[in-house]
């Protein structure tokens, strides 16, 4: 019984330790794609069919966009958070009760900031594809296509980065059930 009981912790310490490496790969990885986001666009604008037309540069970067900054400030805690955590993985923590409430409530909170901050980006991903013409915003997906791609694919990683995290709060619940009194 009490192997058994050694087994089981073994593997659900591995298991751990896999979500928490791939919580921190996606993390890392979206903060990456976020972070360097940037495309520049030479629009040709026509003020007169006489006149050849006027070409303009135009920049956008994720910092021009609350919400960009804010994902990528919620995955680079996240992935610090991951990095840090990793440690304690490797410390045996089976005794320190507070030690491993801290670490739930924590990954709790990472799965709030990253499903918060995807939300966030993704609001403004859909406007920037379809824009809106209630409040005549034009949409800016056309001309900035790799911008827009790159913000998604940030955002889709940071969504699996929150499911990771929330997977790693359901596995450490099953193992608080488990745990004998």
């Amino acid at each position: 019984m009490e192997d058994e009981r050694k087994e089981e912790k073994k593997m659900g310490s591995k298991i751990e330790m896999v979500f928490r490496v791939s919580g921190f790969v996606l993390c890392f990885v979206a903060a990456i794609v976020v972070g360097l986001n940037e495309q520049t666009t030479v629009l040709p604008l026509t003020l007169s069919l006489d006149l050849p037309p006027l070409d303009f540069t135009l920049t956008a970067k994720w910092y021009y966009l609350s919400a960009l900054g804010y994902l990528l400030a919620t995955n680079v805690i996240a992935c610090s958070y991951s990095f840090i955590s990793l440690f304690f993985l490797l410390k045996d923590t089976s005794n320190d009760n507070i030690l491993v409430l801290l670490v739930i409530i924590l990954d709790t909170v990472m799965v709030a900031l990253l499903f918060s901050s995807s939300g966030a980006a993704a609001a403004v991903g859909v406007i920037a594809y379809h824009g809106n013409s209630h409040v005549q915003w034009n949409k800016v997906c056309d001309i900035y296509g790799r911008f827009c791609i790159q913000v998604a694919a940030s955002t889709v990683l940071s969504l699996a980065g929150a499911v990771v995290f929330m997977l790693l709060v359901v596995l450490a619940t099953v193992g608080l059930q488990k745990r004998p009194s």
